[in-house]
């Protein structure tokens, strides 16, 4: 495994294994939300890390804040027009702002609810034309961390799998994230998705 990127999560605390060179992830294991990032990142730093023809892609993101960034641009433009141009001289230009606000609000739910759906790492298999995703979810309350793998090829055509097991599978007594046992897990999907691949 390759050394966690210095970011925490709130809950979060980083601590090294004085044995390795690795950064051992503690978390409030009781803070589901925690948890689910903490994995999360455990699961992209496995899935990248120890497979160098994977490039991340920064599509979703990319988008989300594309349109982030827009509807901040109308609501500064409402603002700077009304100050130039006090109410009711500023009336339309405000309707318009706040009307394209709202509708980019609307498109980026939509983005986060449909398309991400939880995506949190997404690489590109350059040589094989191959776009690997992987999406989590954990319902509030729940301990079931739902991880899914899905591979699509050039031609559109997409399969996954998924893996539901109690995040304290992963994590022991003390908050620690188990990484070579996400690791293990990570790596079943992927061997068992490129083997489907090769059958065909």
């Amino acid at each position: 495994m390759t050394k966690k990127e210095d970011k925490t999560q709130p809950g979060e605390e980083i601590k090294y294994d004085s044995n390795s060179c690795l950064q051992l992830v503690k978390v409030n294991k009781w803070d589901g939300s925690a948890v689910k990032h903490a994995l999360d990142d455990a699961v992209k730093t496995c899935l990248l890390g120890d497979r160098p023809h994977l490039k991340e892609q920064f599509g979703l993101v990319n988008t989300r804040l594309a349109l982030c960034a827009l509807a901040v641009g109308v609501a500064i433009m409402a603002h700077a027009w009304d100050y130039t141009h006090p109410f009711p001289q500023s009336r339309p230009v405000l309707m318009f702002s706040v009307l394209a606000y709202f509708a980019l609000m609307g498109v980026l739910t939509l983005h986060t609810s449909f398309r991400e759906k939880g995506t949190f790492a997404v690489a590109v298999h350059k040589e094989k034309e191959r776009t690997w995703e992987a999406s989590s979810d954990m319902k509030k309350y729940d301990d079931k961390y739902l991880l899914t793998l899905s591979v699509r090829d050039a031609k559109g055509v997409q399969r996954e799998l998924h893996s539901a097991k109690s995040c304290a599978a992963y994590i022991d007594t003390n908050g620690i994230i188990l990484d070579n046992l996400v690791a293990n897990e990570v790596n079943r999907l992927y061997n068992s998705l490129s083997a489907e691949k090769k059958d065909k």
